[in-house]
């Protein structure tokens, strides 16, 4: 039956059959491999969507040929590269420049102490710019300002030169009075923390330049600090930082350390339940009667003689001396000049870092004393200013 010529003929057929299979099978599977994405047509008729699909699984090799760096040679092209600007602990050894900013109003009877005090400041001055607003001055705040300035800067030791030192001119045109008993109204505090917040901005965003790492506030009425005050503060690695601000009322031949800012504070239940009877545009100022916030004041806490290290969070500051990280005002957080969660100025400041995210610290301990300012009774509501 093998050798039969149907029987060879059959398993012949067979036999090819099986080969044919096999080859269209193999052949289908290598059209899979060459499948062509996107719509059947040429490229020249496809629609931008269409092109898109089309070349959409593509990988293609891309060889870049690198060039040489492009020197931009123009001189009106700036390039501004903040990523090395930082605001850390080690701000002497890794030359972190410092910017002191003070704005001045009738300020010509302090400039000199004010100056004899930045001249004892051991951080290396040739990091640290000054810069000074004078606005609404009606006595020789701009003659002694500069007078100052040329005396500190022509010094010789070059430890005592400072960076950079900067004089913005411009009037508010503030109608409140200086005395200081209308300075210290409660009447006073809402018109006037405005206008100090508005001239605290026109300095910040005139002096503030890229390579500064810190921001420090320092108001010219201080009668005395410790000369490492820049160094103790940044060692704390906080975005803002103030002191105790205390003053020195003598008395009978007694010394009387009188607390005096009351601005640098930590909220209560009960400050918290008055803000919402309040209306938006209310500006809330501590220390007197007309609203009592119950809120504790940092000059209520700790003694210079305890350690200056220690620390409190707070939601409200004073701006006798703040420290702040530059980043913090390069975020947008300034001094308001309107009502902000009703408080304005330095207040409003701390407020609204802490509604940014950013850490509000006061040390009880450490204490820069200010000038005896002699406020009128009634001032503190009740409470004594020693």
């Amino acid at each position: 039956m093998v050798t039969r010529t149907r029987f060879l003929v059959s398993l012949a057929v067979t036999g090819l059959m099986v080969l044919l299979w096999r080859g269209i099978s193999r052949s289908a599977s290598e059209m899979q491999s060459f499948y062509c994405y996107g719509p059947p047509k040429s490229p020249m008729d496809m629609s931008i969507n269409e092109m898109v699909e089309w070349n959409a699984h593509l990988q293609t090799p891309v060889v870049f040929n690198h060039h040489d760096a492009y020197e931009v040679n123009s001189s009106n092209i700036n390039h501004v590269d903040l990523n090395p600007i930082k605001s850390t602990q080690q701000a002497v050894a890794n030359a972190e420049r410092v910017l002191i900013l003070t704005p001045l109003r009738d300020a010509s009877a302090h400039l000199i102490n004010y100056f004899d005090l930045l001249y004892k400041l051991t951080y290396p001055h040739d990091l640290i710019d000054l810069a000074f607003l004078v606005g609404d001055s009606k006595d020789d705040t701009m003659a002694v300002l500069t007078a100052e300035l040329a005396r500190i800067q022509s010094q010789t030791d070059e430890k005592i030169a400072f960076r950079s030192a900067t004089i913005v001119e411009k009037d508010f045109h503030s109608d409140f009075q200086m005395n200081v008993e209308d300075r210290h109204s409660f009447a006073a505090q809402g018109p006037r923390r405005k206008a100090i917040g508005r001239a605290r901005n026109y300095l910040l965003y005139s002096a503030l330049k890229p390579d500064h790492s810190w921001v420090y506030w320092r108001d010219v009425d201080i009668s005395d600090s410790p000369p490492s005050i820049i160094e103790d503060f940044v060692a704390h690695d906080r975005d803002i930082l103030v002191p105790n601000i205390w003053f020195h009322r003598y008395r009978d031949g007694r010394d009387i350390e009188g607390r005096f800012d009351y601005n640098s504070w930590i909220e209560s239940d009960k400050g918290r339940r008055l803000r919402e009877t309040l209306d938006p545009d209310t500006v809330l100022a501590e220390g007197y009667k007309e609203y009592d916030t119950g809120r504790q004041y940092l000059v209520g806490m700790g003694d210079w003689r305890n350690n200056k290290d220690e620390e409190v969070e707070l939601d409200g500051i004073g701006g006798v001396n703040i420290l702040v990280k530059a980043d913090v005002h390069r975020s947008g957080i300034n001094f308001p000049a309107y009502a902000f969660e009703n408080q304005a100025e330095t207040e409003g400041f701390a407020r609204m870092a802490k509604r940014a995210g950013y850490s509000v610290y006061g040390l009880p301990n450490y204490v820069v004393w200010h000038i005896d300012t002699e406020e009128k009774g009634g001032n503190l509501g009740g409470r004594k200013a020693y």
